[in-house]
């Protein structure tokens, strides 16, 4: 399937297309508050027996079908061995979701394996896996800290799957192929999107980038890159969209930093960096990307209208600071005139030198 190119850096940031969606003057929504990153979460609903080694939890429901077998899922999960509590490996710190196919995942994967089955799309769960489906009586010996005979626990977001009956990964298509799912996981976010629906809608760009993943990217040159990048850097530049929306600033300046790492003088990257950047009060470094945006797309009344309401912030500080320290000190007190220390001692012994003669003068005469 033949994507269509990306539009030109002199269209303006706010303008839409079927690659990109627009998000100014758009309303916020407040997500879930994110898991504490110390240890397992605590969760508080039933225990669900999947297998005699294997249980769950739903952190969050999940949307649609559950795949069967030898669907292609991706998934983020942060994994933890139960009887120490440390943390062995976490997914989202490597911004690549694991691929994986259910009825050929690795032996170590198959209790995670058997959680995943049963979860939704977008569902979040906790897996509780016994040695036996997981390292094993061994252990790991890519991950030390997990021991021989080590139970497992995982937090598990199902992003989503592609229901393929011979159980094709990416590896085995075709470079077509690969871009071809990645552009219609593109669209069916933007569609997600203009329904509200943030999350779905991100998951959707999570799994197309997963096809764009850079193992792929490093091996393609000419128009196949073109191609790729064609889909890949908009679903970045929208799962920002999403996250800024989502108020979630630090993940949206990751994402468009991604773009900008391809392609400096990408105006919309730059624009929505300088969004979330002014929204953490980093002012300087958005001021700095609008500029920039600015320089790359003239006249663009969105970049405009962000640099007025920067000036404006900078300037409402500025009055408040001087209000505040305006008399804090109270009026600066007159100088007093300074007088002459020497010539008073000078006067004063004069005096007492008067004195004295004109005592003794009198005795004189007396």
């Amino acid at each position: 399937m033949v994507v269509e190119a990306e539009e030109q850096q002199s269209q303006a940031v706010g303008k839409d297309d079927e690659n990109e969606i627009v998000t100014e003057n758009s309303a916020f929504v407040h997500p879930e508050p994110p898991q504490d990153d110390s240890g397992p979460p605590k969760v508080e609903s039933p225990v669900e027996i999947l297998h005699e080694k294997v249980t769950k939890q739903i952190i969050k429901e999940g949307h649609g079908q559950k795949p069967s077998k030898y669907s292609t899922c991706f998934l983020h999960y942060r994994a933890w061995t139960e009887s120490t509590g440390h943390k062995f490996e976490d997914t989202r710190h490597e911004q690549q979701p694991l691929e994986m196919v259910l009825g050929k995942e690795k032996k170590e994967m198959t209790g995670l394996a058997i959680g995943v089955s049963s979860m939704k799309s977008g569902e979040r769960a906790l897996l509780h896996v016994g040695w036996e489906l997981g390292y094993g009586e061994e252990g790991s010996f890519s991950f030390p800290n997990v021991p021989p005979k080590a139970d497992i626990l995982y937090e598990v977001e199902l992003i989503g799957f592609d229901e393929t009956k011979e159980g094709k990964t990416r590896g085995d298509m075709t470079v077509e192929e690969r871009i071809g799912a990645a552009d219609r996981r593109k669209m069916d976010g933007n569609a997600l999107f203009k329904e509200e629906k943030l999350e779905e809608a991100i998951q959707q760009y999570e799994m197309a980038i997963a096809y764009m993943g850079d193992d792929f990217m490093f091996q393609l040159f000419g128009k196949y890159r073109d191609m790729a990048l064609a889909v890949k850097n908009p679903c970045h530049l929208n799962t920002a969209a999403c996250l800024i929306k989502l108020k979630r600033f630090e993940e949206a300046i990751g994402q468009c930093s991604i773009v900008l790492t391809e392609d400096e003088n990408n105006a919309k990257a730059l624009f929505r960096r300088g969004k979330a950047r002014a929204e953490l009060g980093q002012t300087d470094a958005a001021k700095e990307d609008f500029l920039k945006a600015r320089k790359f797309s003239p006249g663009d009344k969105a970049i405009v209208r962000e640099l007025r309401l920067l000036a404006e912030h900078e300037k409402a500080i500025y009055k408040k600071q001087r209000e505040i320290y305006k008399g804090i000190f109270g009026p600066r007190p007159e100088p007093k005139p300074q007088t002459n220390n020497r010539l008073i001692h000078l006067l004063v012994l004069f005096w007492q030198w008067l004195v004295s003669f004109f005592k003794h003068e009198r005795a004189k005469d007396d």
